[in-house]
């Protein structure tokens, strides 16, 4: 890891090459390509997240099995996502990684559209997984070597994910209303084909022939990884994203429960992310104006407001203003792991420090309140959201010690 003058790492590292823009003139099509990486990225993703539980619980899986089939993949991030990253971080060709894992991420959304039963779902549902797990650190990887190197907008790159996220929520949602659940497969399918589509087409990573973008060691990864203050940040951000897993994993079910329709729930997600959206979309000002820990506490601070209102099973006149919540909740805190990342980082082990980021907050963090989730909610309903809200207290007192000391913005 490396540090600021002052010993702290800051924001302000990973923002002040952005005033140099077009210092190293990384052409457009960089930051296009990368747009439409992470289209077909969350493309997989939106159809993934808020309608898997319905195709799962559609397919037959009872409360129980279903947290068990989301929260594995979870566990598994744990060990092998850092090992995905770090063997493409060691390769020196993520181009490559990307291609790789996005051709074996299409090849477990085909067996998964074939999959029966609990034990057979569960298995091709992990070996997707274990695919698509290394391609996101992969992308903000790409993305923040053209921050720093190129000058390029992280939030204008990452934006088109959400965007496209949003359209396949309402896709989806329609195509459950027409054809029922099974047209959630076919969805799933037609993302993976466009990652992998995209995989082959991406640009080289500018810091591969950097002298900073060496190899990376095992002995400087793991050195890296057990810094205090890195541990404390991975703490912070993990309690804070974790907090979604209520959420994320019976959030439609409840919903239904309470009477909205597909069409409601569509839109009640696309509020979600047109918030984040909105955050992403001036993300250079924000996190220049916030820092990373900043970024932290903001996401903390609306996620115990968030989680604690939804346990009252609120109406839907407040699930709009709720659901905007979203734009700080996960937009905002997610912004701030990356800057703080990319501060205290080199680049030679960003994609394993992303990796590493990645395997707390989507591995350890989510994989238990999802594992929770289950016997939560099948016990307390939407009252589970209070655990959702304590988790949040927890990631916002995480960042106190982030605090002390610091001259700049870390």
């Amino acid at each position: 890891m490396r540090d600021n003058a002052d010993g702290k790492a800051g924001v302000g590292s990973a923002v002040e090459p952005i005033a140099a823009a077009g210092a190293i003139g990384l052409a457009p099509r960089y930051a296009v390509r990368l747009a439409l990486f992470f289209t077909a990225l969350f493309i997989v993703a939106g159809t993934k997240l808020p309608y898997l539980p319905v195709w799962l619980q559609w397919r037959g899986l009872s409360t129980s099995e279903i947290a068990l089939v989301v929260a594995a993949p979870l566990f598994l991030r744990i060990f092998a996502g850092p090992v995905i990253a770090m063997a493409a971080d060691r390769w020196g060709n993520r181009r490559q990684a990307a291609i790789l894992l996005a051709g074996l991420a299409l090849a477990g959304a085909l067996l998964l559209s074939v999959a029966e039963g609990f034990w057979l779902i569960l298995a091709v549902t992990l070996l997707g997984a274990l695919a698509s797990m290394g391609l996101m650190p992969i992308a903000e990887t790409f993305a923040m070597s053209g921050v720093r190197r190129g000058g390029l907008d992280y939030g204008r790159m990452r934006l088109w994910g959400s965007i496209s996220f949003i359209a396949v929520g309402f896709a989806a949602g329609s195509a459950i209303t027409i054809y029922g659940p099974g047209a959630i497969i076919a969805l799933l399918v037609a993302g993976s084909v466009a990652t992998f589509a995209v995989a082959l087409v991406l640009p080289a990573d500018p810091d591969a022939s950097s002298p900073s973008g060496r190899r990376a060691t095992i002995a400087a990864i793991g050195k890296a990884a057990l810094v205090p203050r890195f541990l404390l940040f991975l703490l912070a951000a993990g309690a804070v994203q974790s907090s979604h897993a209520v959420f994320y994993t019976f959030g439609v079910i409840e919903w239904q429960r309470q009477g909205h329709s597909a069409t409601w729930c569509a839109t009640l997600w696309a509020v979600g992310v047109i918030a984040e959206i909105g955050v992403f979309a001036f993300s250079r000002s924000i996190a220049a104006r916030l820092g990373a820990v900043g970024l932290l506490i903001a996401g903390a601070a609306a996620g115990v407001i968030r989680w604690a209102v939804m346990a009252f099973d609120p109406p839907l006149g407040m699930l709009l203003p709720l659901q905007a919540l979203h734009g700080l909740t996960f937009g905002a805190a997610h912004l701030g792991a990356l800057y703080f990342i990319s501060a205290q980082v080199p680049p030679s082990e960003a994609a394993t420090a992303q990796a590493l980021y990645a395997s707390v907050t989507a591995g350890i963090g989510m994989g238990l309140a999802t594992l929770a989730a289950g016997p939560l909610y099948a016990g307390l309903g939407g009252q589970a959201y209070w655990l959702m809200a304590m988790l949040c207290i927890v990631g916002g007192l995480a960042t106190v010690p982030l605090l002390r000391g610091r001259t700049g913005k870390p």
